[in-house]
């Protein structure tokens, strides 16, 4: 469930469907920029109700994944 939000997340900021982001997808590969990665983050910190203290690190969306995880638990 996590991911798949986050999947549509990041696919609505990017413009880019949903089924091309995977956990390995890497936010390099993707093209995201630090701009985009406010955007994705300030998205996600909404949908879940999370404070997302530190980006740094998350080279891809596994990690996000697995950041948003540990702080919703």
């Amino acid at each position: 469930m996590v991911f798949e939000s986050i999947q549509e997340i990041i696919a609505s900021k990017l413009d880019i469907a949903p089924e091309e982001i995977t956990l390995e997808s890497s936010f390099v590969d993707m093209q995201v920029d630090s701009l985009y990665m406010v955007e994705i983050m300030l998205a996600i910190e909404e949908e879940f109700s999370i404070m997302i203290d530190e980006a740094a690190g998350m080279e891809n969306v596994g990690d996000l994944v697995q950041y948003v995880e540990k702080k919703i638990k």
